[in-house]
């Protein structure tokens, strides 16, 4: 039980200080997990870092159910995951509430559409790093202007872009080996 409380607590702290999302979160998790409690390698962190980024869900949460089920088993990632969304849940709780009480205000709107514009710029920044390191050949160009143009256009899940972009990929890349 001591176990799970450690793996729950240092989670939680880790939850609790890190802002701006998993990338944030790495260099407190290879301190903490890596260096303080031994619970991984620095390689092992990476590859549940590079694993958790291919998987659905936030990088941070899947990184520590990784590292808790590494620990103690099905229960042992529960705990840490647990732990890791604590503090956020709380945190976001509180400010619902608040948020809830305080909405009407004509300040709280002006914030909230100040915040919605900063947030919009992040996201476009983002895509736009995302873009340069993404849309590096003329196969990557066909396929961004291909999927930028039908998830513009058709109203289908994204999930169907992601499943054909990964085709494409492949038999873009073929056809290019094949002319070499």
């Amino acid at each position: 039980m001591k176990e799970l409380w450690i793996l729950f607590w240092s989670f939680a702290k880790m939850g609790a200080i890190t802002f701006g999302g998993g990338m944030a979160m790495l260099p407190i998790l290879q301190r903490e997990v890596v260096d303080h409690q031994h619970w991984a390698t620095e390689e092992e962190l990476v590859d549940y870092y590079a694993i958790s980024q291919c998987t659905p869900g936030i990088i941070a949460v899947n990184v520590s159910t990784f590292i808790g089920q590494k620990q103690k088993g099905i229960v042992g990632g529960i705990v840490a995951t647990l732990g890791v969304v604590f503090p956020s849940l709380v945190i976001i709780s509180i400010l619902a509430g608040l948020i809830t009480n305080f909405s009407h205000l004509t300040w709280v709107q002006n914030a909230f559409a100040g915040i919605q514009v900063c947030v919009c710029v992040l996201i476009f920044n983002s895509v736009r790093k995302l873009l340069k390191k993404s849309v590096v050949d003329k196969r990557t160009a066909v396929i961004f202007i291909v999927v930028l143009l039908g998830s513009t256009l058709l109203d289908v899940s994204p999930v169907w872009f992601v499943v054909i972009s990964a085709l494409a990929g492949i038999v873009l890349k073929e056809l290019e080996a094949k002319k070499k």
